[in-house]
């Protein structure tokens, strides 16, 4: 309650009979009363000042009532107001949503672009639409049929736009199925709440067959003499307003097609099948933004062949050999020819014709070719090289316009019927030492062949066909005069094989004829005598190799070698010892054996001599080995300060200053991998200056003080290289406090 003034009220619609307000009477007025869009049901009792509604409010039959409350005195008159009392009607859920239509129909191509919407439904709510009571979500609910286990349309819940799915992209195909009936919902509330109001349509959808396909496979006739470009074939997208395109699947140096914007595609000029037979290319569509639209489609020419190439021999001369024993009727070859024209068509088919022969004897059609092969046969007795060594043919090779003419030869080849001869069925002896060089020529052999020279039928082969188990000797054949050269082709070893009784054979690479063989004629004999020859001692092994101490005393026994002498002589077992280590090098003590030295090698010689002292010569024959004795550092070496360049500090001391040095070893690194650096007790050093660790190798020295006088001072370091056995040295650095240039260096 209070008193009158404007006021304003949010009633929810529905709801009945309620008290909105009281007003409060101030005099002089003794009632109310109200005017207005009272809709029968608003009003204010007059002597209470109560405003109140009697029945329901209703948002969408009006939603804002505006009204005017006065009070008057006891005479009726106006002495308060009028003052606006506005009531705005709040709206409930409380209508459903409405379809535009009892049932829709749409149209779909197979091979639509998933997403892409070809209809759309609409429902409308009368609540207030800005509020969730009118904001709508649609569904589809069921799909008939459903062939699949994902849906083949979607729908957009904002905007109804219904589309092929993905699955219906690929799927759709009116041969199987035309028809779709789809249950499509719609909710309000944005579809969020369960107790959202509900409605649900019929959509039904019709597939039709895609206008976006490919082609059949376009033939084009080679070497069109048509005027160009030429409109070959068409394709055409499902949705208007694209742009067509082309690109290659194959890079080529040119792509003879176009495309117009109506789909119209076109060969720019004439083409050649035996430049290039088949061509594939791609047509693809793009929106305004450059997107694909349709999935590219796959076109096909093949270029249709015309008989414009006439037939080419594969040789320009085809030589063929025919063996005299060749009987008639045999195939003795082929004359090849290509065309060019289409493969299997009867552009390239070729025919052959022998138009002549040359000589003409003993007969004049000695030959024979068929027609659609090639293949040349005899027709008559066998050849005789006797009569004509080689024949001439000119063969017609001819398509079903053009013609060619091929060369052949046909060389007569004398037959292997005649076996090589030996000059002698044996050669005697040689005795050769032991250790004649590998590659020697010991022998000059001769065999004759009748047959034909020059050829397979009368080269010579020599062989050592007995005798020779290891392969120790070769035999080398000179094809121009068939003359044989048996050499060593493997060391001798008289102690092996004192003796070789060698059968010798002469044979032809080209197979003798069925009725000839070979006989005694193509064997001879031939022995060899080895004579010994004193070998040196062979060492067990070709190099020793031994690791001793660099510490190692004098007189040590190395190691002990061992030889053995081939003819079986003595050999004695040597001692080595060590008579004096020097640096790196040693010099060997040698018992019963040479031993020099070289850098880090000892060469080792054996013989039979007697004795045992200092290295030196043998008379006797020796064999050599080699010994490499390594040598191990051992700890040796005191550490040392490196003196590469003077330690100083610029006088006057200002305090701060710090300078590297460096600590070396002769050793090998093993031994001085970490160094220790300190201060000796010693010339007030621990007062005066101050050691830090820099890294394993390297200390900053610096001075505790700026009391220092301008002279050279000597610092006592100690440096310790933890080897083992660790070794320690107490050096003296000297240190320069000296006026310094611009350049901080001494004067």
């Amino acid at each position: 309650s209070g008193p009158l003034k404007d006021m304003g009220f949010s009633v929810q619609e529905g709801g009945g009979p309620r008290i909105l307000h009281q007003f409060t009477l101030e005099p002089p007025a003794v009632s109310f009363r109200m005017s207005g869009e009272k809709a029968g049901i608003i009003d204010i009792e007059p002597n209470t000042g109560i405003l109140y509604i009697n029945g329901s409010l209703d948002w969408e039959t009006q939603q804002v009532h505006k009204l005017q409350v006065e009070g008057l005195d006891v005479s009726g008159n106006i002495v308060k107001g009028p003052f606006a009392v506005t009531i705005y009607v709040e709206d409930i859920n409380d209508n459903p949503p409405e379809f535009n239509q009892t049932r829709y129909f749409g149209v779909v191509r197979q091979n639509s672009r998933p997403g892409k919407p070809f209809m759309y439904v609409l429902a409308t709510d009368r609540d207030d639409p800005t509020t969730p009571h009118a904001q709508l979500s649609y569904s589809i609910l069921h799909h008939f049929p459903n062939p699949y286990d994902k849906m083949l349309f979607q729908i957009d819940n904002v905007t109804g736009a219904i589309s092929p799915s993905r699955t219906g992209s690929y799927y759709l195909d009116p041969q199987k199925q035309d028809t779709f009936t789809l249950v499509v919902s719609v909710k309000d509330m944005a579809g969020k709440t369960t107790n959202a109001f509900t409605s649900s349509v019929d959509v039904i959808i019709t597939v039709m067959e895609s206008l976006w396909k490919a082609p059949p496979t376009i033939h084009i006739t080679e070497n069109s003499t048509q005027v160009h470009p030429v409109n070959i074939s068409k394709v055409q997208s499902n949705e208007p307003g694209v742009i067509y395109d082309i690109f290659e699947k194959e890079k080529l140096p040119r792509l003879p097609f176009s495309i117009t914007q109506n789909g119209d595609i076109y060969v720019t000029e004439p083409l050649d099948r035996e430049e290039k037979d088949i061509y594939t290319f791609y047509v693809v569509t793009k929106d305004n933004t450059g997107e694909l639209v349709d999935k590219p489609l796959q076109i096909q020419v093949i270029v249709e062949d015309i008989n414009d190439n006439p037939p080419v021999c594969q040789h320009n001369l085809t030589v063929i050999e025919v063996q005299e024993n060749e009987k008639g009727g045999s195939n003795i070859g082929t004359v090849f020819a290509t065309d060019m024209d289409a493969k299997d068509s009867l552009n390239s088919r070729l025919k052959f014709q022998i138009q002549s022969q040359e000589p003409g004897f003993p007969l004049k059609n000695l030959f024979y070719i068929q027609q659609d092969t090639g293949i040349l046969h005899l027709t008559g007795p066998s050849l005789s090289k006797r009569d004509s060594a080689k024949y001439y043919l000119k063969v017609l090779v001819t398509d079903s316009k053009f013609e060619t003419i091929c060369d052949v030869e046909v060389h007569v080849i004398d037959i292997n019927d005649q076996i090589p001869i030996f000059a002698k069925s044996d050669y005697g002896s040689v005795t050769v030492a032991e250790n004649i060089p590998v590659g020697t020529a010991l022998l000059e052999i001769q065999a004759t062949d009748g047959d034909e020279p020059a050829t397979g039928s009368s080269l010579i082969i020599y062989q050592v066909k007995e005798g020779d188990p290891n392969n120790t000797f070769i035999i080398e054949t000179d094809s121009e005069t068939n003359r044989g050269f048996i050499k060593i082709n493997q060391a001798l070893d008289f102690e092996t094989i004192p003796v070789y009784n060698l059968v010798i054979n002469a044979t032809n690479p080209e197979p003798l004829v069925p009725d000839v063989q070979y006989n005694s004629s193509s064997l001879t004999l031939f022995k060899v005598f080895v004579t010994n020859v004193d070998e040196p001692p062979v060492f067990s092994s070709p190099v020793y190799r031994k690791e001793v101490s660099e510490d190692i005393p004098v007189n040590t026994l190395v190691m002990i070698v061992e030889a053995h002498d081939p003819e079986g002589d003595s050999v004695r077992v040597s001692k080595i010892f060590l008579k004096e280590v020097q640096g790196k090098y040693a010099q060997i003590l040698a018992c019963r054996k040479i031993l020099f030295l070289q850098k880090s090698y000892l060469l080792v010689e054996g013989g039979s001599a007697v004795g045992c002292g200092p290295a030196t010569y043998l008379q006797q024959s020796a064999g050599q080995a080699f010994l490499v004795l390594h040598l191990k550092d051992v700890n040796d070496n005191p550490p040392q300060i490196a003196t590469d360049y003077p330690t100083f500090f610029c006088y006057p001391v200002r305090g701060g200053e710090r300078t590297l040095i460096q600590a070396i070893d002769a050793d090998e690194q093993f031994f001085y991998s970490k160094f220790t650096f300190s201060l000796a007790d010693e010339l007030n050093a621990r007062n005066n200056w101050k050691l830090s660790k820099f890294n394993a190798t390297h200390a900053y020295l610096s001075p505790k003080h700026a009391n220092f006088e301008e002279k050279t001072y000597d610092v006592p370091i100690i440096l310790n290289d933890n080897g083992n056995p660790p070794l320690e040295n107490k050096v003296y650095l000297k240190v320069s406090i000296c006026k310094c240039s611009s350049e901080n260096s001494c004067f």
